[in-house]
């Protein structure tokens, strides 16, 4: 198991075994998307929140942690008042919030099957601490049916701190390993047409990087038509030049996220955030790319 660090955090080796249980895990998660075919990748865009703009997991994990710090507070008022209102208030809390947590667990797992390392190390241990901290919650209920409200609280306040150290490696996964972060944010694209590329040398069909001031823009030519996006995947950085052309679209090499040519919209996950797309006009000779006038501030 991983080592933490002075930070909090864990360090930078894997051991073997961490390796291949997330290795693993991951394939078994792919292989189950992928036998339900053109349905599977249906379920797998919705729960990455493809339809979002936004990773459906960081929305979901609101349901239980508002839900269980609710249950918290009521269980206090009860102690302290005794009225069965907060007693029903409190179990309805948890009942939500283990809910809440399945929905959010099955997101998350979708997201992570797409991670490397350190993401999925730190994705592993994140899902293992939260199902640990669902269970408890769930053995709570459990207790409080029963009219054991004492084992009931305590396994929910345990629960809660379990859930609490989850939730500071979610911060991780996404602050340092910047998962679900656009990772075309902050790159700066031209506002005024200039030239990237002779027009002679962009083939029909074959996706070509270009650079303007250190930042690389993909052109595709499909007939009569050129097309601009930013080269570097919002998903997890894959350079879009490597990837394939799909009808109207680019495939990421990495992760087979979708992109349409022609306005940079996802149409396949993991990717949630649509790539910045530019306006392209060919002027002597030459390929030349601008901001669209609708994305200037």
């Amino acid at each position: 198991m991983a080592s933490a660090d002075v930070t909090g955090g864990f360090d930078c080796d894997e051991s073997p075994q961490v390796k291949a249980l997330g290795e693993n895990l991951q394939k078994l998660v792919h292989k189950a998307f992928e036998s339900g075919g053109p349905g599977g990748q249906k379920v797998k865009n919705f729960l990455n929140g493809t339809w979002l703009g936004h990773p459906l997991h960081s929305v979901l994990t609101d349901v239980p942690i508002g839900a269980w710090t609710a249950g918290l507070i009521f269980d206090g008022l009860e102690m302290i008042s005794d009225r069965d209102e907060f007693a029903t208030a409190a179990d309805t809390s948890v009942a939500i919030g283990i809910a809440g947590a399945l929905g959010a667990a099955v997101a998350g797992l979708t997201d992570w099957q797409d991670a490397d390392a350190p993401a999925r190390r730190t994705g592993l241990f994140h899902g293992i601490l939260n199902l640990g901290g669902t269970a408890l919650f769930a053995a709570s209920l459990i207790s409080r049916k029963r009219n054991s409200r004492t084992a009931g609280r305590v396994l929910g306040a345990l629960g809660y701190g379990v859930m609490t150290a989850a939730a500071r490696l979610g911060g991780e996964l996404v602050y340092s390993d910047r998962v679900g972060v656009d990772r075309t944010a902050g790159q700066t694209f031209p506002a005024d047409f200039v030239p990237v590329l002779a027009e002679s040398d962009l083939a029909d069909g074959q996706p070509k990087r270009v650079e303007h001031e250190g930042v690389p823009i993909l052109l595709v030519r499909r007939g009569t038509r050129i097309f601009a996006l930013a080269e570097t995947c919002s998903h997890f950085s894959g350079p879009l030049s490597e990837g394939r052309l799909v009808a109207e679209s680019i495939e990421c090499p990495w992760h087979k996220s979708r992109f349409a040519l022609e306005d940079g919209r996802v149409l396949d996950g993991p990717a949630v955030h649509p790539q910045p797309c530019l306006e392209t006009r060919v002027h002597d000779g030459q390929i030349e790319v601008r901001k669209p006038l609708c994305d200037r501030a």
